[in-house]
């Protein structure tokens, strides 16, 4: 009998490539989706058909309860939440209702329809913020910098809680930022891919950027849904971290992505106080070593293929909506608008 799992979140980056994997492993896949939204499945176009959609909210613990009587699930994964660290500042409040609250009532509807399937928990690098020790593990304390970083650990403290609580079989895993060429044009990592590409073929004339001197652990999102999986499949829960092990400044990621089509990034960038985070986070870098030992997982893209991969992505995106290269002068207008 096919295994059935539930994702929230599954239009997103990480969603459509766990729906890849379980649909290759034989799952049958359900997605929630907002009811009161048009849904943008440009990142699971391909195996939309495939999906099996319900309707749902995360802030309505009814409507989560139906999902999970629905899908009957073995696994669930929360993937769902409002993501973009920037925006929560502005959004405080939204923010801890998506991010923060939604992981109870997820949690409690699985609790009351089928408490024995295995829960997955996104949680987030941002939770370690203002960081107490590098590396980063399992066992270091949070200090968030961000509205997100707290409402993500909000929602790691009450998976913990509900598998202390009720014996359920319930993990987070601790990733570390992952992406990919379905990353959204607002995180930096294809902020700065998207704009290589428009400069490279004429359609933009700077990027503007804020700390370049940030430190990050870049990994590649497909490497990471496995890590999803694989934490499921043990005998017991546990959370672990997600990461390359690597660190690097945006400044790394800037000179990667312009020399890979010949540019100088610093004939692009302007620094803009507008792009500052109101609190820093100054530095991560994840320890990965108990997700490798007990996990098996592995790492199969690194730093550089990475933001080459997303590079030439937004190069044949730009070039599909425009035509050739040599007609792209004539789309400009048009490109603007996508």
């Amino acid at each position: 009998m096919k295994k059935r799992a539930l994702i929230t979140g599954v239009t997103g980056q990480d969603g459509s490539f766990l729906a890849e994997l379980l649909l290759e492993k034989g799952y049958e896949v359900f997605g929630l989706r907002r009811r009161t939204s048009t849904p943008n499945y440009e990142n699971v176009a391909h195996i939309k058909d495939q999906i099996k959609w319900i309707s749902g909210d995360l802030t309505d613990l009814a409507s989560l309860i139906e999902a999970v009587r629905i899908s009957d699930p073995d696994e669930v994964y929360n993937l769902a939440a409002q993501s973009f660290v920037a925006a929560s500042w502005p959004q405080p409040l939204l923010t801890g209702q998506i991010t923060a609250l939604s992981v109870t009532n997820m949690l409690e509807a699985v609790r009351i329809v089928k408490p024995e399937a295995r829960f997955y928990q996104a949680s987030s690098s941002e939770m370690f913020g203002k960081v107490v020790e590098t590396p980063q593990t399992e066992t270091t304390p949070f200090y968030p910098r961000s509205p997100y970083g707290v409402a993500k650990a909000y929602g790691h403290w009450i998976t913990v809680n509900y598998r202390e609580s009720f014996n359920m079989f319930a993990c987070s895993g601790i990733l570390f930022n992952h992406e990919s060429p379905r990353r959204g044009l607002e995180f930096v990592t294809r902020k700065v891919t998207d704009a290589v590409a428009r400069i490279k073929l004429g359609l933009q004339s700077e990027l503007r950027m804020g700390n370049l001197d940030s430190l990050r652990d870049w990994g590649f999102a497909g490497d990471y849904v496995k890590a999803m999986w694989l934490m499921l499949q043990q005998d017991e829960p546990d959370d672990f971290v997600i990461s390359t092990g690597e660190m690097h400044t945006v400044r790394e990621l800037l000179e990667v992505a312009f020399s890979y089509v010949g540019l100088d990034y610093k004939d692009y960038v302007v620094i803009d106080p507008e792009f500052v985070r109101p609190a820093e986070v100054d530095l991560l870098l994840g320890d990965c070593s108990k997700a490798k030992e007990r996990l098996g997982w592995t790492l199969d893209v690194g730093f550089k293929e990475l933001v080459h991969m997303m590079v030439d992505s937004d190069l044949e995106n730009i070039q599909n909506h425009c035509g050739s290269y040599n007609s792209i002068k004539v789309n400009r207008d048009i490109l603007q608008t996508i």
